[in-house]
This record gives structure tokens, sequence and C-alpha cells, in this order.
């Protein structure tokens, strides 16, 4: 029987998590939970999504106005997902296995447009930090995390809080 592993490197592909982040402090959990969970085993890249959920035409008075908040949110998010970054290539992951994505995008939910990124991506793994809201809360107005972790497909949902 003949053994031939030099086919096999091609196989084995790194596993992506997508790790989706916000300004909360159980999203920067989240982050520090992975870092800290993944940070230095070989196999694994990961891309750190940011939602910006587009406001409506009519929300502001002006379309300039409404460029300008996108482009603040947008550089809002850049310099957040940086220092995330950041923290994940001291924990051991290499430069080139930390991607930033920041889609600014008419969402139904903020749950959906990161459950398409998980598809587009082809991530093994989404992290998410829970939203640290209140049952009345979640009950009136659902909850991401809880969305996404009732929602994902072929895919396993790590929920840090």
């Amino acid at each position: 029987m003949e053994n031939n592993n030099a086919g096999n490197s091609d196989l084995l592909k790194d596993r992506h998590v997508l790790i989706a982040l916000d300004e909360s402090e159980n999203a920067k959990r989240a982050l520090l939970y992975a870092a800290d969970f993944l940070g230095g085993v070989p196999g694994f890249r990961a891309t750190l999504l940011s939602i910006i959920p587009e406001p409506p035409e009519d929300f502001f008075g002006t379309d300039k106005d409404r460029q300008m908040w996108i482009e603040d949110q947008h550089f809002k998010a850049k310099e957040m997902l940086d220092k995330y970054r950041r923290i994940l290539i001291q924990s051991g992951f290499s430069e080139d296995k930390v991607e930033v994505l920041i889609d600014v995008k008419n969402c139904p939910s903020v749950a959906e447009c990161i459950l398409e990124e998980q598809r587009k991506l082809g991530c093994c793994t989404v992290i998410v930090g829970r939203r640290g809201i209140s049952k009345t809360e979640e009950f009136m107005f659902g909850s991401t995390s809880s969305k996404i972790l009732h929602a994902g497909k072929n895919c396993a949902v790590w929920v840090i809080g």
C-alpha cells in the first residue's frame, strides 16, 4: 500500500471562523475568548465582521447627512476591528490569517446579514457575544445571538456571554 502524503496538504484547509463584532462589552469578550481559545492553534483563520445597517433613505434630512453618518460608522468600525485584529495576532494568529470585513447593507435583521456572510465565506464557526438584553426586550425584539443560534446551518455557533 502506497502512502501518498504529498496530496494531503492540499486537502487540509484552515478552519475559518467568523467573529461578528459591535461596540458592546459582550462582543469584546467573545473576541477575547476566541483569541484565548484559538490563538496559536494551527489550522485556523478568522474574519472579523462588523455590520452597519444602512439607514432608510428618509431617516436623514439630506443625502449628505446620511453619507456622513455612514462614513462615521465605517470609521469607528474600522478602528475597532483593527484593534481586535491586533489582539488576535498577539494571541498567536498569523497576520495573513486575520481579515477584517465591514459591511454596510440593508439588513432585515443583523443576524440574517451575519449568516449571509458566513455562507458566502464558507465559515465553519460563527462567534458572537450575547447582547445582554433583558428577557422582556428579547421577547419583544428578538436577540441577534439567539437568531443566529437557531437559524445557523452547517456551522457551529459560539455565543459568549
